[in-house]
């Protein structure tokens, strides 16, 4: 794991500080049956598309609008995966301004419909991944959600 990373993704207790933030993780699927990751610029480690539900913003949206954005792709949401709560590798500290925020992820199911992968200012590379070759450095809170898909359990609250 890289310094940001370690730094962001370093065990800690929240505290009266701590905020809660929701968002969505994307696990998009191609034709083939690969996943999409993407290695991000504030850690240089790989993740699932997606960040934060704006307030009067549905889940759909936001998956919607974080792949669009992360990635240029256009999606059809196919399925919920889970709810992503456990506090373990969840409490994380931005590296920009310091912030720690408790992360509870809704995690999607979608299918790519249309548009070209292009690189994001969050981004450093896109790819599509078949479920047996993923990369070994994946962002503490994907890790739960991926496992999930590849086994292919469904519905999970954790």
């Amino acid at each position: 794991m890289n310094s940001n990373a370690s730094n962001m993704y370093a065990p800690k207790k929240p505290d009266a500080n701590t905020r809660v933030k929701a968002g969505v993780g994307v696990i998009v699927v191609d034709e083939a049956g690969s996943i999409l990751l993407e290695r991000r610029s504030d850690n240089g480690m790989w993740g699932l598309p997606g960040g934060a539900i704006e307030a009067g913003e549905s889940v759909r949206q936001a998956a919607l609008r974080e792949v669009q954005e992360e990635t240029g792709l256009h999606i059809r949401i196919t399925g919920l995966l889970g709810v992503y709560s456990e506090p373990a590798g969840r409490i994380v500290t931005y590296p920009d301004k310091g912030d720690v925020a408790h992360l509870v992820d809704i995690a999607v199911i979608a299918e790519m419909i249309s548009g070209k992968l292009t690189l994001s200012r969050e981004s450093l590379e896109l790819r599509f991944f078949p479920l047996d070759s993923l990369p070994p450095e994946i962002v503490p809170p994907a890790q739960q959600p991926i496992q999930d898909f590849v086994q292919g359990r469904m519905g999970t609250i954790l």
